[in-house]
């Protein structure tokens, strides 16, 4: 009599199990996507109440019994999840515990500063500008082994990335610098990749050499000017070194800008400023590189995004009365 009693329970005991795994397993009738976002920390109970609410899962009970049930398995991750409203409890639970989160899209072209990236970042609402600011801080203190200065200006490599909502700042600046370490070699040999001071002397030239053109054919051109004005001890005389300078601007360079003394002044000092003045891309790296052989010691906007190259101071004066000074007069 005690072994039919015990059949009869393990019978009814397996009945139930099933029962219940048909009920985990079975499609939820929804439609469509959702985007659920599960706070750190955030109860089962609380989570499961959310899906719910959320036409994810038909019972919030169920879900829990899910999640409990598969124990460390069943850890439910921070984070925003697009869940589809047509599938099984065990699959949003599994869904939840894998990760797998929705990411963010934010493009961060070349040129930028820190600065603007920071603004950039903040806009596409990955982090905000002040911790961003407060984060890059924090490497100033400590900045990596091969980055030859306290400030990351120039290695945040410009690119398009994806973060996940609730990414950290540091996680942010640490994807884009080892962004710049994975991509600068394709145009830049192991033996400049290796030696930090080489490698700033290019970055920063790369950086100036950015912010003068947006011009994929000048910026050789560009850097030949800047590689042979180096070479005879000229000063550089780049505008952007002043901009970067100037602690506010306005939009215009001023008479007055031009004396406004600071290290990265290239008409008040000789050589490269102390570092890079924008984050570069790999065209303007690959030019400050391999800068064309020619024999130009100056340019001048032509005002339509080009610039006219000479290779005499009299040649160059013509230019700016050309381009400059009689345009400015109509």
């Amino acid at each position: 009599m005690k072994r039919l009693i015990g059949v009869l329970i393990l019978i009814a005991m397996s009945g139930s199990g099933l029962l219940l795994n048909n009920a985990l397993t079975r499609p939820n009738g929804g439609a469509g996507l959702v985007v659920v976002e599960i706070a750190p920390g955030a109860s089962t109970r609380a989570v499961s109440k959310k899906l719910f609410k959320a036409g994810v899962i038909s019972s919030p009970a169920l879900f829990e019994i899910e999640t409990r049930f598969r124990g460390k398995k069943g850890v439910i991750r921070a984070g925003e999840f697009s869940l589809p409203r047509n599938i099984s409890i065990r699959q949003v639970a599994l869904r939840l515990a894998r990760g797998g989160t929705v990411l963010h899209r934010v493009t961060i072209p070349e040129g930028l500063t820190i600065d603007e990236t920071g603004d950039a970042l903040e806009k596409a609402g990955i982090v905000g500008a002040d911790e961003f600011k407060a984060a890059l801080l924090i490497y100033s203190e400590k900045p990596p082994r091969q980055i030859p200065s306290k400030s990351l200006e120039g290695y945040l490599f410009p690119e398009t990335y994806y973060f996940r909502k609730g990414v950290s700042a540091k996680e942010v600046i640490k994807t884009m610098v080892s962004e710049f370490y994975r991509q600068a070699p394709s145009v830049l040999p192991g033996s400049v990749m290796s030696d930090p001071d080489k490698l700033h002397r290019i970055i920063t030239l790369a950086s100036i050499i950015e912010k003068e053109t947006g011009v994929d054919a000048e910026r050789k051109l560009i850097s030949s000017v800047f590689t042979n004005r180096l070479k005879k001890g000229m000063l550089l005389q780049s505008d952007p070194t002043v901009i970067y300078a100037l602690p506010y601007f306005d939009g215009n360079l001023h008479k007055k800008d031009m004396k406004y003394d600071s290290p990265y002044n290239t008409y008040l000092h000789k050589g490269l400023p102390p570092g890079p003045i924008a984050n570069p891309g790999l065209a303007s790296i690959d030019a400050a590189r391999r800068p064309l052989k020619e024999h130009y010691l100056y340019f001048v906007s032509k005002n339509n995004g080009e610039h006219h190259f000479s290779k005499t101071l009299k040649e160059h004066n013509r230019a700016v009365m050309i381009y400059q000074i009689k345009r400015g007069r109509r």
